[in-house]
């Protein structure tokens, strides 16, 4: 069932659990990913970064047709939208939402911008995600004051409250010290920042770079108010690690992406009890 995130989150959100965002690229991965979620009876949404595939549009087909056939709720997004333009293809592509990031920027700039995603997105119902703060990268290899990753700048929430009512988009992505790719250096995830900002953001909060971050920190996030967590390095992993665990010598070769699709799929589904959405479908 192909459903806007907007309508899982909400009530993720009202029930205390939370949305697996699993991150996909071509038709193996995806059919891996929804496998996990059927398996899982989770709700799932599916992250397609601009420029994984070569053709979003055409792949958006691939996506949607397939979350349409699923037995779980399914939304397919646009991960980390660089400008407007990255937001308007992922709409003719069809996706059911779209994550626009212009968190590097000032405040002014990332609400000016996000807000012109908004429009055009909520005329075609589509939910949009944005992000105040910024994840940082894993790739930095340092830690923020010995409390989080390299460069990343942690969501202010008096500020979040204001980004939310300004530019009203459906979720937004916090920086509470967490990674993209993957963490270097000790996890050190700032919970009552969290707290905070879940008490006062009045819409679904969501974590980027979930992977690497270790399963119990992830698991109290979520727990504590997180609707929607980001993993993609992890499942890569997952595939690569099953792969390298066979003999692909000769003829083996043959089970490439049945062995890279299993492994995925073991790591979606452990991302599934992470989130605590298994039986939630």
């Amino acid at each position: 069932m192909l459903i806007s995130m907007k309508h899982t989150l909400k009530e993720a959100r009202e029930k205390g659990y939370c949305v697996p965002a699993l991150g996909i690229g071509n038709e193996h991965n995806l059919r891996a990913c929804l496998s996990a979620a059927e398996e899982k009876r989770s709700p799932v949404i599916l992250l397609v970064m601009y420029g994984n595939n070569p053709d979003i549009e055409y792949f958006g087909r691939i996506a949607t047709d397939l979350a349409r056939r699923a037995a779980v709720p399914v939304s397919v997004i646009l991960d980390h939208g660089a400008k407007y333009e990255h937001a308007v293809s992922a709409i003719r592509a069809g996706f059911t939402d779209v994550m626009i990031d212009c968190s590097s920027l000032p405040y002014e700039e990332n609400a000016a911008q996000v807000k012109e995603v908004v429009k055009a997105a909520h005329a075609v119902g589509v939910g949009v995600e944005a992000e105040l703060g910024h994840v940082g990268s894993g790739s930095a290899g340092t830690e923020m004051n010995g409390e989080g990753a390299g460069d990343s700048v942690f969501t202010v929430p008096a500020e979040a409250v204001s980004f939310v009512e300004e530019t009203q988009i459906d979720a937004l992505a916090v920086s509470i010290g967490t990674a993209h790719g993957a963490y270097r250096g000790t996890p050190k995830l700032q919970f009552d920042l969290l707290r905070e900002l879940r008490e006062k953001v009045q819409v679904p909060l969501v974590l980027h770079g979930g992977s690497g971050t270790g399963d119990e920190n992830l698991a109290k996030a979520c727990r504590m108010g997180i609707c929607k967590l980001n993993i993609a390095y992890d499942l890569y992993r997952g595939g690569i690690d099953h792969l390298l665990a066979h003999d692909v010598s000769g003829n083996g070769a043959y089970g490439l992406y049945r062995l890279l699709g299993q492994g995925i799929q073991e790591a979606a589904e452990h991302a599934v009890e992470i989130c605590g959405s298994a039986g939630r479908a």
